[in-house]
């Protein structure tokens, strides 16, 4: 049975942990990365308690195997990565409805990952719909980046309700970045 529901207990932590290594860029071909898409950014466990401690991210199970996960980040744990501080400090200088986002309420996606099985079967959408419902009464705005080249993800991103806001560079990769708009 298919269950989507924020991180309760940190030995989900690993099953993240195993997700994210199975999909990240680094270990795939350009032909399986185009095909399925990919994760860029590798978090420790630490980093990943760290993260979970400061706000619990959405995670699906099925039948107790962790097959996806949409990870919360804070404005807080942000500089504690690489990538994700050069996204924060990106997303610290964009201006959305004339108001520089600086000065909004905000929370980032710091990765969202689906198993290879579960794709296509609309799980990021739900993933992304219990992240609004636990998270929107907090913030106005969910924010992340798609890497350029990863069409896959900002399909599914473009789906979910996002809009491309800006298109940067850091981390020696293009990215887009991509806004969800809560007060609409």
């Amino acid at each position: 049975m298919l269950t989507i529901k924020r991180v309760t207990d940190f030995a989900e932590l690993e099953g993240i942990r195993k997700l994210q290594e199975e999909n990240l860029r680094k270990y795939l071909s350009d032909e399986v990365a185009a095909k399925e898409g990919f994760v860029t950014a590798e978090y420790s466990i630490e980093f990943l308690k760290l993260m979970h401690e400061s706000c619990a991210s959405i995670i699906a199970k099925d039948n107790g195997e962790l097959v996806g996960y949409a990870l919360v980040s804070v404005k807080s744990i942000g500089h504690h990565h690489p990538l994700l501080a050069e996204l924060f400090n990106a997303i610290e200088t964009l201006h959305y409805k004339n108001k520089l986002l600086k000065e909004c309420n905000y929370v980032v996606v710091g990765q969202l990952c689906v198993a290879k099985n579960y794709r296509g079967i609309g799980l990021a959408q739900q993933m992304y719909q219990q992240f609004k419902n636990a998270l929107a009464e907090e913030f106005d705005y969910c924010i992340t980046d798609v890497a350029s080249n990863n069409q896959r993800s900002l399909k599914a991103h473009i789906k979910t309700g996002f809009e491309i806001i800006d298109s940067v560079n850091y981390g020696g990769i293009g990215w887009d970045i991509v806004l969800w708009d809560w007060t609409k």
